[in-house]
């Protein structure tokens, strides 16, 4: 049985008969129970596993008071620590928690009996040509990997003339981009700090396919449309990068679990020109309200007649309400409060869906007393300008024009959808700048043909991954929505 299970596992079956018949004597077959833990996270890795029949499944862990987080499965036919107990004696530690599956048939091999056999020049050599097969076959692929992908590589993350080189792969890189990126990078590499930056680039979006481009990387430089999903993000940690950077505010893509679990630190910009947004928002509403687009396609054809598809309102003496009052969503209160509007204002943190948020102990005591404070300030500062809390059912019932500013949360996704239809003023203008997910498109288009929504001025949608940023104009749209 052990002979047979040697001759069907990943790398051993390429051994010697002699090599295979001293390891079947040193392997002890375990009948494992589902969920029994075989190895944790963290424990040195003192054996190796061979997988017989049925799985093993890999876990991450999160945190104290976080689920496991799934990897992968061994399956039948696969070795797990082998590699592990061929390297430093006693030092190597399991990077990941392996927990029998269901039917679970293994063997183990202690490791300190696996190198007395390798103690034997002729097992050891015949080892080292083993490894060295894997080895240059392994390097073959990833020389291929870098060679097809745009990626400019170079240098390593070393002392180079006293100074350390920090690498950054920049994903989802525009033209620009790169005009802006690079002379602030040559900027503070001119100043002589301790640190010099190389940043390379790729036009390609993170996934779990593309990440393997910043192998060797010390960081990743993120846009709003990569996807830093859990195995995404195990790519990276196993390339070696430590350090994911934002370039921009929303971070909803970014799995923040599975980045904590893989020793992954993620920062973003907490702002970055709310004015602008905040401009932008009311520029969209006047368009819609004044019907700006047509008139300006109109003005174009020299069709200068008036008629009512023209025809907008005064926002004067209108009932305006902005959902989510960050930085951003306050100060489009101070400029909306200018219209003369009666102004209500709502905030997920004000409500019951943000006492319902959970968050770990620590983070959770962190935030609150972060929101507490913060929401009292903004509470004087909307209700300083008339403005008023309200809840999102008085929201839908008397605006005429909402503004949502929110971040894209569990409890913010789709927030206007087909059950809020019904509770929505006839004719309220809806204007998003915030993220796409806030509204759900079906609904947002059964809204406009029905006449429930007048109109909406959109900066952001639910499924713009594969299109913003893009020239499409030669090409076909297969989103008919």
């Amino acid at each position: 049985m052990a002979k047979l299970a040697i001759d069907n596992a990943q790398w051993l079956s390429e051994l010697s008969d002699p090599l295979k018949n001293d390891v079947v004597g040193i392997m002890t077959q375990v009948r494992p129970s589902e969920g029994d833990c075989l190895l944790k996270e963290g424990e040195i890795i003192n054996r190796f596993i061979i997988v017989e029949a049925g799985t093993l499944i890999r876990t991450k862990s999160t945190g104290a008071d976080g689920a496991p987080l799934p990897l992968d499965e061994v399956g039948a036919g696969k070795v797990t620590g082998l590699l592990h107990v061929l390297g430093n004696h006693n030092e190597e530690t399991a990077f990941a928690n392996v927990i029998a599956g269901k039917d679970a048939k293994i063997w183990i091999v202690r490791g300190e009996d696996f190198r007395v056999i390798t103690d034997n020049p002729q097992h050891a050599n015949e080892i080292m040509n083993m490894m060295a097969r894997l080895l240059r076959k392994a390097s073959k692929i990833v020389r291929a990997t870098l060679r097809s992908s745009d990626v400019r590589v170079g240098g390593t993350s070393r002392e180079e003339t006293g100074r350390t080189l920090f690498k950054i792969m920049c994903y989802d890189t525009t033209s620009w981009v790169r005009e802006n990126f690079e002379p602030q990078v040559q900027k503070f590499n001119n100043e002589g700090k301790d640190i010099k930056l190389q940043m390379d680039y790729t036009s390609d979006r993170l996934n779990m396919k593309t990440a393997k481009y910043a192998a060797g990387y010390d960081a990743v430089c993120l846009f709003v449309n990569d996807t830093a999903d859990t195995d995404a993000l195990w790519v990276l940690s196993m390339g070696g990068v430590k350090f994911i950077a934002m370039r921009c505010a929303g971070f909803d893509r970014v799995d923040t679990k599975a980045a904590k679990a893989f020793g992954l630190t993620v920062s973003r910009v907490p702002a970055y020109s709310p004015y602008a947004v905040a401009e932008h928002a009311i520029s969209l509403l006047m368009a819609v309200n004044r019907k700006v687009h047509i008139a300006n396609v109109r003005v174009k054809m020299a069709n200068f007649s008036l008629d009512s598809g023209l025809l907008g309102m005064d926002i004067h003496g209108k009932t305006v309400a902005v959902m989510g009052t960050g930085k951003i969503g306050q100060i489009l209160c101070k400029i909306i409060s200018g219209f003369g509007v009666n102004l209500l204002a709502y905030d997920v943190f004000e409500s019951d869906e943000g006492k319902s948020l959970h968050f770990s102990t620590s983070q959770n005591i962190i935030f609150r007393a972060c929101f507490n404070l913060n929401n009292r300030f903004v509470n004087i500062i909307v209700k300083s300008m008339g403005g008023k809390y309200v809840s999102k059912e008085e929201i839908y019932k008397q605006s005429d024009v909402i503004f949502l500013m929110m971040p894209l949360l569990q409890a913010t996704r789709h927030t206007i959808n087909e059950e809020v239809l019904p509770m929505l003023k006839k004719g309220v203008i809806l204007i998003n700048t915030s993220r796409g997910g806030l509204i759900d498109t079906d609904s947002l288009i059964h809204g406009l043909q029905s006449g429930v929504i007048g109109g909406c001025g959109l900066d952001v949608y639910e499924n713009e991954g594969e299109y913003f940023f893009q020239d499409y104009s030669s090409k076909s749209i297969k989103d008919e929505r």
